[in-house]
């Protein structure tokens, strides 16, 4: 990573006095961004090695200080009052003394200036890891708030907002029923169309409909509904919390004396568990009737054929599994959003983080939790099929 630049040094540095006893220090020309921080610099190794009985600073000749010198300056009274060596500023402007009165520097509670760091390429991944690993660890404490808060309601249902939930479920199962509808239904065209291609080299055409059965019935109906929920519902709870703590709704709950978590989040997980199951058995009808008009209309395969390997190929089992997995899903992605919502801090550029952040973990998760089901599907199908 390249260091970032600190600009052209347009500032003079003048010092009088000797280690361990009073040191004048004479700043002039111009202290700003693009200066600062080379200035910061020098001035706090010039504190660290002559370790002045007292610091005083002469601004007479600065002729332009901006907000981020005055900054420094006030960085550095800080540091110096930190290591008890008392400091002054000597003979400011009016204009000099007119931006440093602009910070307050009681309330300034921030970190000094730095720039970005020259990283070799193993503190580059280090860094990263544990940044993956803090995201990873606020979620699960976040997916722990909510199993607790269930837990809660299950004895309390009346404690629930129920209405709120239908609402959500309306926003999240039946506004998305065409778009999934639609997109199942060309997946399974797709299938159908592309598996026919090799299948006919071997004369095994009519296993069309088995594999886009089994496909659906397994995996594509709920990954496929699970990916429409993150960019729909996932990225929505995540931008409407975000807003509100923007607002400071979310405090006002708090003021007020209701839950957050209880009372903004478990509607919206509970309606997403809710519709995904219905939406996931809406996935697979279209997939295997995507699959099924390919078959008749292409591929020469009559429709009593078509709908009897079918049911030949799927077991009940493939049903229920599939449904236990889209309740997952439905949770792990109502869940990020409303986690990513509840992590806004800021303006409404966070709030767009925060979406789009809601969004490609749900995604990720979704695969992640997709792969786990697939490998204990491979030890529980033995007692089931």
């Amino acid at each position: 990573m390249k260091r970032a630049k600190t600009g052209p040094k347009a500032y003079g540095l003048s010092i009088k006095g000797e280690k361990g006893r009073k040191v004048l220090l004479a700043l002039s020309g111009r202290i700003a961004l693009d200066n600062v921080y080379a200035l910061l610099t020098e001035l706090r190794a010039l504190l660290d090695q002559m370790i002045p009985a007292r610091l005083e600073i002469d601004l007479a000749k600065v002729e332009y200080l901006d907000s981020s010198g005055a900054l420094a300056l006030i960085f550095l009274e800080k540091e110096a009052k930190s290591k008890t060596i008392p400091l002054s500023f000597m003979n400011a402007t009016e204009e000099t003394q007119r931006i440093m009165g602009l910070i307050d520097a009681e309330a300034l509670d921030i970190p000094p200036f730095r720039q970005e760091e020259e990283l070799s390429f193993f503190e580059v991944v280090g860094r990263g890891t544990l940044g993956v690993w803090d995201e990873f660890y606020q979620l699960l404490s976040f997916f722990g708030k909510l199993l607790v808060s269930l837990v809660y309601l299950l004895f309390r249902p009346r404690l629930v907002r129920w209405g709120e939930v239908l609402v959500y479920m309306q926003k999240t199962g039946v506004d998305a029923l065409i778009i999934l509808g639609l997109m199942s239904l060309l997946l399974g065209l797709v299938l159908a169309f592309m598996s026919s291609f090799t299948l006919q080299q071997f004369g095994a055409i009519i296993y069309v409909a088995a594999l886009i059965g089994v496909a659906f019935a397994r995996e594509l109906g709920a990954l496929l509904t699970g990916i429409l929920m993150a960019g729909r519902s996932g990225s929505a709870f995540a931008a409407e919390i975000g807003t509100m703590k923007v607002n400071e709704e979310v405090d006002a709950l708090e003021v007020m004396g209701f839950e957050p978590v209880r009372f903004l989040a478990i509607p919206k997980v509970l309606a997403s568990m809710f519709v995904m199951p219905v939406l996931t058995l809406y996935s697979i009808f279209f997939g295997i009737l995507g699959g099924f008009l390919v078959g008749v209309t292409i591929l020469d395969i009559t429709t009593y054929t078509y709908i009897n390997e079918t049911r030949k190929a799927l077991l009940l089992f493939d049903i229920f599994y599939s449904i236990i997995k889209s309740v997952v899903y439905g949770f792990i992605i109502s869940a990020i959003g409303c986690q990513r919502g509840f992590q806004v801090r800021g303006g409404a550029e966070e709030v767009g983080t925060a979406t789009t952040s809601a969004v490609v973990a749900g995604l990720f998760m979704i695969i992640v939790a997709a792969a786990i089901f697939s490998i204990l599907d491979q030890y529980i199908r033995p007692y089931f099929g």
